[in-house]
């Protein structure tokens, strides 16, 4: 797949505008956004995804748009999963409704250049080192055991995970826990002080590198393309402000998501240690020869992605149906 410096160029001055208009038109005014608006613009953005997948099938052939389609569904489930975090560190700073768009746009830019960082090295590392899809693989099947054994105590591990963070960043920065508007930075007696929205961004930004460590691994399980990975990340994150705000009371259903994610991660895992087998250079493995193995096709790995995040769905949403009818019958 050849991709032009032009073309990059554009996609990133897109991109970048896309955000630039998101802060003007929806953030720059705090306001809580409505049920109506967050459906109606998380519909928009993910319309431009899908649009982007339909161009890269038509620009470079259905294996690469493929290979998109599959990297942008399972950095979306990843996401999902990331704004479980999110609503715990609003909670945690009580963060004001309607100031929680600046933070989570701020948020996602972040992560984002953060992203671009990691897939920069990793496209690197994958061209000069064959058996960088080994640690892949490994670090993979290790984060989605992880994953299982700490289901249903997320909240508690990202609270002393938080604490952590907060602590390192108040013995360096004169803080307040005084909100002033929207504001990060404010003035108390003269003396500049971080705010509470600060701190949240703070920890968002930590947070950032820990879902990176997850994501481009498991991206890069999907597809070797840097361009599809990074468009990918960058669409799959794009909407990710509008869908927190959409699905916010939905996530406490989603019982089953990390089992979900876990099974996915595993999945890509075993397809990296697969492709790395194929690719293998290692001398002490089958004398630095490749070694024969199937190999997971993009449709399978689309269709098996899918699969599970259907499942898993389902599954969460009948399992705490019965919760939320004695809940209402209760109220």
């Amino acid at each position: 797949m050849h991709v032009s410096p032009l073309v990059w160029i554009i996609t990133c001055v897109v991109i970048l505008g896309l955000f630039v208009f998101d802060f003007f038109a929806h953030v720059r005014t705090p306001h809580a956004p409505s049920f109506r608006e967050s459906a109606f613009w998380s519909a928009v953005y993910i319309g431009i995804a899908v649009i982007f997948g339909l161009i890269v099938m038509a620009q470079w052939g259905t294996t690469f748009g493929g290979e998109y389609f599959a990297g942008y569904v399972t950095e979306k489930a990843l996401s999902v999963d990331n704004l479980f975090v999110f609503v715990i560190i609003m909670s945690t700073f009580a963060v004001p409704r309607e100031y929680q768009q600046k933070v989570l746009l701020i948020g996602i830019v972040m992560a984002l250049v953060m992203r671009g960082i990691f897939i920069a090295v990793g496209a690197a590392a994958i061209n000069t080192y064959s058996w960088v899809f080994y640690l892949f693989g490994a670090f993979l099947i290790y984060t989605a055991f992880k994953l299982i054994k700490d289901a249903g105590h997320e909240a508690a591990a990202e609270q002393e995970r938080e604490s952590k963070v907060i602590t390192l960043a108040k013995r360096f920065l004169p803080t307040t826990e005084e909100y002033d508007g929207d504001k990060l930075v404010t003035r108390i007696d003269g003396k500049r002080v971080v705010t509470p929205l600060m701190l949240a961004l703070v920890v968002i930004g930590f947070t950032d590198v820990l879902f990176a460590l997850d994501s481009i691994p498991a991206i890069y399980g999907l597809t070797q393309e840097p361009y599809l990975v990074f468009t990918a990340n960058a669409f799959a994150l794009m909407g990710l402000r509008q869908l927190y705000f959409l699905i916010g009371g939905l996530l406490e259903r989603l019982v089953y998501l990390s089992y979900g994610l876990s099974l996915i991660l595993a999945f890509i895992g075993v397809k990296l240690v697969l492709h790395a087998l194929h690719e293998n250079t290692l001398p002490f493995i089958n004398d630095g020869n490749q070694v024969s193995v199937p190999e997971i096709s993009t449709v399978m790995s689309l269709s098996v992605i899918l699969g599970v995040l259907v499942v898993t769905a389902v599954a969460s949403l009948i399992k705490t149906r019965n919760k939320t009818d004695d809940t209402a019958a209760r109220s």
